[in-house]
């Protein structure tokens, strides 16, 4: 008798859909739930909803829209990720202002798509944001370095050492280190720059970061294995405390005057 030992198979990225529209609701739902790596195991019509629903059944990936009644994509942004560590969420939104874009990411999200994005674009950025990666509509990329390199070049010398960002024009997020300050107090209190606290490598994976690479992408390019790449992420996030990919590649872009190579 013939005994063959299969793979477990792996198992399913579970999804939580929030949108207010029904029928974009049931929609995605249904185009998610075809892919056999895919399992919607909620729907959500508001914020609120949004994070009893998190909570309920623990996803992988949340995909989110951000203008709801109740409470908004942001809020619930904000509050999964709190509770929830672990959940991914991707913002699928018609809205490119500039303050919801960054208003979002730094509630957590981990990827922003405009409702335009292919449906290959969709399905492909959902995987990208399980493996620990973020990622960007073209448009969105486009005003993050924007604004980012008015703040590289206008902002106080060492202020993308720390760990926050500085805010969006109009935003209620206190800003860093806007009090003028003497050359000696500058010396002598300024925190390491970027370039002190990273190896040469390190450095150099970080720039790939701000370039959009993935770690599949960069392996190939500094000649590493895809998990060594990995732990080299880890290590660079938690040297510069970041909480996200993200949050790495706009401080590499700001380190180096917001010009990406």
């Amino acid at each position: 008798m013939n005994i063959t030992c299969s793979e477990p198979a792996q198992r399913a990225i579970r999804l939580l859909i929030v949108d207010d529209q029904p029928l974009i609701r049931r929609g995605l739902a249904m185009t998610l739930a075809a892919e056999a790596d895919l399992e919607v195991v909620g729907v959500a019509a508001d914020g609120l909803e949004a994070v009893d629903q998190a909570l309920a059944t623990i996803p992988d990936v949340i995909v989110m829209d951000l203008q709801m009644p109740r409470a908004s994509g942001v809020v619930a942004t904000r509050e999964i990720t709190t509770q929830l560590p672990d959940a991914r969420i991707v913002v699928l939104s018609t809205y490119d202002d500039d303050e919801l874009v960054y208003e979002a990411i730094r509630a957590g999200a981990r990827a922003y798509l405009l409702k335009d994005a292919s449906e290959a674009d969709v399905l492909e950025t959902i995987r990208l944001v399980h493996r620990g990666e973020s990622r960007l509509s073209p448009s969105i990329a486009r005003k993050v370095m924007e604004q980012f390199r008015t703040f590289a070049a206008h902002s106080p010398k060492g202020w993308n050492s720390g760990r926050a960002l500085t805010p969006v024009p109009g935003s209620t997020i206190t800003p860093v280190n806007t009090e003028p300050a003497s050359e000696t107090s500058m010396t002598s209190t300024r925190p390491p720059a970027i370039d002190e606290l990273l190896t040469d490598k390190e450095s150099r994976i970080l720039d790939l970061i701000a370039q959009g690479k993935s770690n599949k992408q960069i392996a190939a390019t500094v000649f590493l294995a895809e998990g060594t790449v990995k732990n080299y992420v880890s290590r660079i996030m938690d040297k510069l405390h970041a909480s996200s990919r993200l949050e790495l590649a706009v401080r590499a872009v700001a380190r180096r005057g917001g010009v990406t190579k």
